[in-house]
């Protein structure tokens, strides 16, 4: 549904709120070996996260990527995927069609109309603070599947 950067993304964000909840700040470096992603396409991410201001990079013997509390305290999932995805993942017609509305449906509109209203609902309420107290808590996880070459 979303793209590899998107899921990359996601992940990047997680791991960086983790560390910022913790008053850390985390190198690109560690983050792409925490997501299992190149370093190159980890930081072409980033700089798009950074851009939208979810992000803060600080350069330097101390620095690294953080997410600043008041942004994390209002920073959602579709937040991240708006930034790198724009809103095509959820709001496209399932099928690819452009001309797809009410007016005038695919064949799945009507079925994926009211899923992708779950989705988008989804995404604004979901809170990557609370994706991070999640994972803190033994809820969910973040787990590496296959390793990296």
């Amino acid at each position: 549904m979303f793209s590899k950067a998107c899921e990359y993304g996601i992940r990047a964000v997680v791991i960086v709120a983790q560390h910022s909840m913790e008053k850390n700040r985390i190198s690109l470096k560690e983050i792409a070996a925490a997501i299992n992603s190149p370093e190159a396409f980890t930081s072409k991410i980033l700089q798009k996260l950074v851009k939208n201001g979810y992000v803060t990079s600080i350069q330097g013997a101390y620095g690294g990527f953080e997410i600043k509390e008041e942004v994390l305290e209002k920073l959602s999932l579709q937040d991240i995927v708006d930034s790198i995805d724009g809103d095509e993942a959820y709001m496209s017609c399932v099928l690819g069609l452009k001309e797809c509305s009410d007016v005038n449906p695919c064949p799945a509109h009507k079925k994926y109309k009211y899923i992708k209203n779950d989705l988008v609902e989804m995404l604004k309420t979901t809170s990557v603070k609370d994706m991070v107290n999640d994972t803190q808590k033994g809820l969910a996880f973040l787990k590496i599947t296959k390793p990296r070459d």
